[in-house]
């Protein structure tokens, strides 16, 4: 136990004050330290979105019966945030999430709610591009599904939270570039219709 707070305290001195604490947390515990001992070494808040009350929430609903869960997929089922694929015949019928709510779903929208107001950070572009597309409740959905698997990931498998915005660029791009080959083959494309030299 003294290790790991001797730990925490070399690697994790900030308090997190971008943090915003509720004036009903209890004072005198640390929330901070109680979640690093309570997941052994996970600092879920790490996580731009995640509150003090959500690892909180997470704690009394799932705690570390996350365990139990043998995928991401399963776990964002069982909270009902995956959507509910009706195929009949290879066609699409539906495609909704399914009704019901728990606790840690409720916190989790919550917090894809307060991701979806943050400036310029990996999730809350994320959470715009879906927003701009399919409107803001999806959005909401669809971000609190990939924080549920990113704490899943972080606990069961442990992985440490990075955000991929290097990598975001990287697939844009490869993206952009393919729909751009496909209009210069589709349209015939030249140099000379361009208008530059290379």
């Amino acid at each position: 136990m003294l290790n790991s707070i001797n730990l925490y305290k070399v690697y994790y001195i900030d308090k997190k004050v971008h943090k915003r604490v509720n004036k009903n947390t209890p004072k005198n515990i640390d929330i901070n330290l109680l979640s690093y001992q309570y997941f052994e070494g996970v600092d879920l808040l790490a996580i731009e979105g995640v509150s003090y009350s959500t690892v909180l929430t997470l704690i009394s609903e799932v705690g570390t019966g996350i365990h139990k869960f043998q995928s991401a997929k399963q776990f964002t089922s069982w909270l009902r945030l995956s959507p509910n694929n009706k195929i009949s015949g290879g066609k699409v019928l539906s495609n909704r999430i399914p009704k019901g709510s728990n606790r840690l779903k409720i916190a989790l929208r919550n917090a894809a709610n307060s991701i979806g107001n943050l400036k310029d950070t990996a999730l809350s572009n994320f959470f715009k591009r879906i927003a701009f597309r399919k409107g803001r409740v999806s959005a909401i959905s669809a971000t609190a599904r990939k924080l549920a698997i990113i704490i899943w990931n972080m606990i069961v498998k442990r992985v440490p939270y990075k955000p991929e915005t290097e990598y975001q660029f990287l697939d844009q791009k490869r993206k952009k570039t393919t729909q751009m080959k496909k209009l210069i083959t589709k349209f015939d494309i030249t140099i000379n219709d361009l208008s530059f030299q290379l």
